[in-house]
């Protein structure tokens, strides 16, 4: 039975921002209005479920966030509920560890990035190489994003980039308690 904090942390039980569905351009612009209309002082709440998305979304919120923390100095909390997967690790990534929280039974579920994508040579073999050097400028330049908010990630955590690096392509669900017990997050109510 999972041992619950929630009263220690009374401001989580009404986040100014809730967040939940897919990472795309709709939460953004919902993320930004809530944002907008939430009070100007004090913690600022944040909470999202969701199955994950545009993981660039995820990072342009996590910007928000990152920009508020360091030029206002206003203090911003994750609460992640039920499922926090893909984007949605990306989007908690922006959150120092210790100001993450989960709801008990949630999952966090951390993977690679994925590429989808067909490359057609047709054309004059001078015009072939340009095109796979530009896919493999993609390729390498997303592998180095990836990378920048693993190593956010697990900053500060009991996890080391090599163990999340070895458990993403598998899809790494972890639960509320173990993330806890790994500080991936400060606690789970």
């Amino acid at each position: 039975m999972t041992d619950t904090h929630a009263s220690q942390y009374p401001l989580l039980a009404a986040p100014h921002i809730q967040l939940h569905g897919i990472v795309d351009d709709a939460m953004y612009a919902q993320f930004k209005d809530q944002l907008a209309a939430a009070p100007p002082e004090g913690p600022l709440v944040v909470s999202i479920t969701t199955l994950g998305g545009d993981p660039e979304m995820a990072r342009a919120m996590g910007d928000s966030i990152r920009l508020l923390r360091e030029y206002t100095g206003r203090d911003a909390l994750f609460l992640g509920k039920v499922a926090v997967y893909s984007a949605g690790a990306t989007f908690m990534s922006a959150f120092p560890a210790d100001r993450r929280f989960l709801t008990k039974n949630s999952r966090l579920m951390i993977h690679e990035r994925l590429m989808n994508s067909t490359i057609t040579l047709n054309g004059p073999l001078n015009t072939l190489t340009p095109l796979l050097k530009a896919k493999l400028n993609e390729i390498e330049d997303s592998i180095r994003i990836q990378e920048e908010g693993f190593a956010d990630l697990v900053r500060g955590t009991q996890v080391t980039l090599e163990q999340l690096k070895q458990k993403a392509p598998d899809n790494w669900y972890i639960e509320a308690e173990e993330a806890r017990r790994l500080g991936l997050v400060l606690d789970v109510i």
